[in-house]
């Protein structure tokens, strides 16, 4: 199989060589280890800690007074020429040691590509996004098969099989399908006989449609990965039938080589946190397993070698060469490496200030329990999500507020599908909700009078103990919000609300820091790119470090505003000789 095209970085930076890759890798550790204070921050400390005096004073004065739409562009290395030059530098050379994330065709990749379209039925059940996954993704693991010459695909982490399924009707592969839940396993069975029947029913001549293996296995580590894609990969002669295993063990049996077993591929998309560093051990040790195609996720799963145990396998850091640097960046960092450049710059100005609002509020409700129930704050609770219910609540007091008081003037809740925020603080990646995120309804900014007591809950004057001339109408309105999350968040706690809070002496604390939230975590995400940037080279190095019998290469294989987590890596085998 011949070279793939290089994968340089921005300017001068390459990965063609372990060599350059390593410098590369070298470069990053250095920068991150010089803002160590803002990639350790964390949301809920900002008011506490005072976070925003972490940060270069000359910068925060800089930024609170540009417009959000600037402020969002920061991740993706714009900058201004106002702007003090030791930001400008910061900000330009992260963005320099970042790699480059736009698509690429497979074509480009391997000129014998092709990209099949999934149709209705292949594509049933799947939204643009993962479609676009699909079809693309399909298409590069279809053509790595032929050009090493691997008979079977083994799907790891396939979730509800729609990989495997592409692979099987569309390119006509061979594919077992490797995931930890059953239900899905069920999902995929019964899908893909669905599938099959209309494949078979347009098929003009006599063809065999076969469906995807299944297998159920909890994969703890890449022994058992290992056992379990070669058992179920046994030859039987081209009979793949569906079945599914429940897989129990946890290290392969010993023994000679089968081999029975094919010439395999492994293909994962997505596959979460340690499962798609299992699945790069697996291509290194394994003498069937030709090439390799995956797209990992989920790095705030990954396990990490805090250098006190070497007898580990950990999913971060891999690479011998980064083990060097001993680099630690813990959960909160590994969740930095989610953020996506293009969905900071996509965001809505609505969107962008709602975040900036749940961060804000979920900042002072830290305050709140530090003072009323530190015994809690110091278990560094998780709240979860906010409901809906809670939500249409919230608008429905503002609109009412508005109405008393006869202003029209206040900015819409225009956005039905509100973004969410990671209780790490950090903005979402992806459209779909993800876990213990809190939603918000959007900030709804009130221009002129005073607040008025028209049509207001007469407790809220007397528990704020503040005359109705003192309160601006946007602030009262932000505060009446910060009640609301308050209230969903001890009850999410199971702390209960307790009426006498001096709620708006804390807000009000805090109220006027909240401008420097939307530059500091801007600022904060400008990061994060980078911090994938490394955790995908230490994979990429791990590779190179296996010898020159593996060529390997990291691919920009979605869009990645559609797709945020798109760079693939892709290996393969020069000869058929272990390594």
């Amino acid at each position: 199989m011949a070279a793939p095209p290089a994968s340089p970085g921005v300017g001068a930076r390459s990965c063609e060589t372990a060599e350059q890759t390593h410098e590369w890798m070298e470069a990053i550790a250095a920068f991150l280890g010089r803002h160590r204070p803002l990639l350790e921050a964390h949301v809920v400390n900002f008011f506490k800690d005072r976070l925003w005096e972490t940060v270069d004073a000359e910068w925060m004065e800089c930024l609170r007074g540009e417009p959000v739409e600037r402020l969002l562009m920061l991740p993706s290395g714009s900058v201004q020429d106002h702007w003090p030059s030791s930001l400008q530098e910061f900000i330009l050379t992260a963005r320099s040691l970042v790699l480059p994330r736009d698509q690429k065709s497979p074509q480009s990749f391997l000129p014998d590509s092709r990209v099949a379209s999934i149709g209705t039925v292949l594509a049933q059940g799947m939204n643009t996004k993962k479609k676009h996954e699909i079809e693309t993704l399909s298409a590069m693991v279809d053509a790595v098969a032929r050009s090493c010459g691997a008979k079977t695909v083994v799907d790891v982490g396939s979730g509800q099989g729609y990989l495997a399924q592409a692979l099987s009707f569309e390119y006509q592969l061979p594919v077992v399908a490797i995931d930890a839940s059953s239900h899905h396993a069920s999902v995929t069975n019964t899908r893909a006989e669905r599938i099959k029947k209309h494949y078979a029913a347009k098929c003009v001549e006599k063809q065999q449609f076969t469906v995807p293996r299944t297998v159920t296995c909890h994969v703890l580590s890449s022994d058992t990965l290992a056992a379990v894609a070669l058992d179920a990969c046994q030859d039987d002669h081209g009979q793949h039938v569906t079945k599914t295993n429940n897989c129990t063990e946890t290290s392969p049996q010993k023994g000679k080589p089968n081999h029975n077993v094919p010439q395999l591929v492994l293909a994962g998309l997505h596959a979460c946190g340690d499962l798609s560093v299992n699945m790069l051990r697996v291509f290194a040790s394994c003498e069937q397993v030709q090439a390799l195609v995956s797209v990992g996720c989920c790095y705030n799963l990954l396990s990490e070698d805090c250098y006190a145990d070497t007898d580990t396998c950990p999913g971060f850091p891999i690479s011998k060469a980064a083990k060097s640097f001993k680099l630690v960046l813990g959960k909160s960092i590994r969740d930095l490496a989610c953020q996506s450049a293009e969905r900071w710059r996509n965001l809505t100005k609505e969107m962008a200030l709602q975040n900036f609002d749940i961060h804000a509020f979920r900042a002072a409700f830290q305050m709140v329990l530090e003072k009323y129930f530190p015994e809690v704050s110091k278990l560094s609770p998780s709240i979860g999500r906010q409901g809906k219910a809670l939500r249409r609540q919230r608008l429905r007091k503002v609109v009412e507020s508005c109405s008393a008081v006869g202003k029209t003037d206040y900015l819409s809740y225009s956005n039905p599908k509100e973004q969410t925020m990671n209780t790490d603080g950090s903005l979402p990646t992806e459209p779909t909700d993800p876990e213990g995120a809190v939603r918000c309804c959007s900030s709804v900014q009130f221009t002129g009078d005073t607040y008025s007591t028209s049509g207001v809950d007469d407790s809220f004057i007397s528990k704020v103990n503040v005359g109705p001339s003192d309160i601006h109408l946007d602030e009262c309105h932000k505060f009446t919000l910060f009640k609301d999350f308050t209230a969903s968040a001890f009850g999410r706690l199971g702390c209960g609300f307790v009426e006498d809070l001096h709620l708006f002496e804390i807000w009000k604390s805090v109220q006027h820091f909240t401008e420097f939230i939307g530059p500091f975590w801007c600022l904060r995400a400008a990061l994060g790119p980078l911090v994938e940037t490394y955790i995908l080279l230490d994979r990429l190095l791990f590779l190179q470090e296996q010898g020159s019998a593996v060529q390997a290469s990291l691919f920009p294989l979605f869009d990645p505003a559609m797709s945020p987590r798109n760079m693939a890596v892709v290996a393969w085998k020069l000869t058929g000789d272990a390594l």
